[in-house]
């Protein structure tokens, strides 16, 4: 069982960056692959990007390759996400997940609550 808590989320200007963190509960963090999504009003939930257990491999969604950067301390039970450049179509309710896989097409078995990111001057 994981749990998974994510924070770092708030009102950003455009072009501006946050970092979202999700801490994670358990002694089996290191092996999950772990994956951030979104989710806008009206919209479906949608991939944005995933790192697997070692932190070797990443995946991004193209809406935020060059944006924005997942990365994962295993020490920490923690996985980050880094984003720049922030545009308001970024707003939304941003969830992490643990899976056995990484990537967009995994299956995750364990999701957080979410933290909201607006993006709006």
């Amino acid at each position: 069982q994981v749990q998974l808590v994510e924070s770092g989320g708030g009102l950003v200007q455009p072009g501006g960056s946050l970092r979202l963190s999700c801490a994670a509960s358990g002694r089996t963090f290191s092996k999950y692959g772990m994956g951030w999504f979104r989710q806008a009003p009206g919209k479906e939930r949608e991939f944005v990007a995933g790192i697997s257990w070692s932190g070797g491999t990443t995946y991004n969604a193209d809406s935020v390759l060059g944006r924005f950067t997942i990365s994962r301390d295993n020490a920490k039970n923690t996985v980050y996400l880094q984003m720049n450049s922030l545009k308001p179509e970024d707003t939304a309710v941003y969830y992490c997940a643990a899976g056995w896989l990484a990537g967009p097409r995994a299956e995750y078995d364990y999701w957080g609550q979410g933290t909201q990111v607006t993006v709006s001057s």
